[in-house]
């Protein structure tokens, strides 16, 4: 193999070398922070570094009422977890498609983890720990234990919510009826044959 020397007299810096910041500079190339600036004085100012709108929202869960200062962001999911301390409604996709957070709002079951609070201003709300009456199972409740309608057990507060809401919509005759209406409450265990008997016995009693 031949080396054959190079030319440097046509490069604009001596190849033995880098070319110095003020070469750079004279060449117009764009250096990452300005001279004289300090990295933290040159960085573009961070996005949502507002404080956040706080606002007075009065609540009804589980009977109670709640007068709560809060966030405009927080949902009725973390308002219920973080605020109230009632962990029965579970955080499973945060997105909306599990059902895992689902809760009775003035009767209607819904997604609680899409939900601000501060859409539901005076709403009654029911959680899981709010179906019993005084030590006693709700039907749905204790049809789920009747028909073993559960195996981890996480996803069980939303479906027992969902189930409430759906047969206080009287929509499902048939189990065809409560697999599609259900279909948004995900059972990740695959326990949805235990599932659909606990709701057909509660709707038969109901």
């Amino acid at each position: 193999m031949i080396n054959t020397p190079v030319d440097t007299k046509d490069t604009e810096f001596p190849i033995s070398r880098q070319p110095t910041h003020s070469e750079l500079v004279a060449r117009g190339v764009t250096l990452p922070i300005a001279a004289g600036l300090s990295s933290r004085a040159a960085a573009p100012p961070s996005i949502g570094s507002a404080s956040p709108e706080v606002v007075s929202v009065s609540l009804t869960v589980n009977g109670t009422l709640h007068a709560l200062m809060l966030d405009t962001r927080t949902t009725i999911l973390d308002l219920l977890r973080e605020h109230l301390d009632l962990t029965g409604t579970k955080k499973g996709c945060d997105q909306g498609q599990c059902g895992a957070c689902t809760v009775l709002i003035d009767g209607r079951r819904v997604n609680s983890c899409l939900t601000f609070a501060v859409m539901y201003d005076g709403a009654q709300i029911t959680t899981i720990e709010g179906l019993a009456t005084k030590g006693t199972l709700h039907p749905l409740q204790q049809a789920f234990i009747d028909h073993d309608a559960f195996q981890c057990g996480y996803c069980t507060p939303g479906q027992i919510c969902s189930a409430v809401g759906l047969i206080s919509e009287g929509r499902a005759k048939t189990a065809d009826d409560i697999r599609e209406l259900m279909s948004g409450n995900l059972c990740r265990c695959g326990a949805y044959g235990n599932i659909l008997a606990a709701i057909a016995q509660a709707m038969r009693r109901a």
